[in-house]
């Protein structure tokens, strides 16, 4: 599986964003999804995923929850992340993630197979 990001941006506090993750290769439906960031001199981190198939489950950080919404699209092999209320601790590069498994693990980057290049989000004041 190929994962492909864009959609990232530089915006102003308080905008928002959808940010875009495109597979190829192979079907991302039996694939559990996820998003990533890194901003500088800091670790990644773990955004929000969202289960595999229908995508019904899905789990996101704290800091994430109320503001961004991940959905996913298999007809398209596409899984969108869209953020509102953006704030300037939200800039950093986003990664997107697919993972063969099938459960609550959405928050370790380690449980995931496949990885995007990542997309640029910058939020200024």
């Amino acid at each position: 599986v190929q994962l492909q990001a864009s959609g990232g941006g530089s915006v102003q506090v308080g905008d928002s964003l959808r940010v875009s993750c495109v597979a190829s290769g192979r079907t991302i439906e039996y694939y559990s999804m996820g998003w990533f960031r890194q901003a500088p001199n800091k670790e990644r981190e773990f955004v929000a995923g969202i289960s595999l198939m229908s995508g019904d489950t899905t789990m996101y950080a704290d800091f994430a929850r109320d503001r961004f919404t991940i959905s996913r699209d298999n007809a398209e092999n596409t899984v969108y992340l869209l953020m509102n209320s953006l704030r300037p601790e939200d800039t950093a590069v986003y990664y997107c993630a697919a993972g063969a498994f099938n459960g609550p693990y959405y928050r370790g980057s380690n449980y995931y197979d496949y990885w995007g290049q990542g997309t640029q989000v910058t939020v200024s004041s």
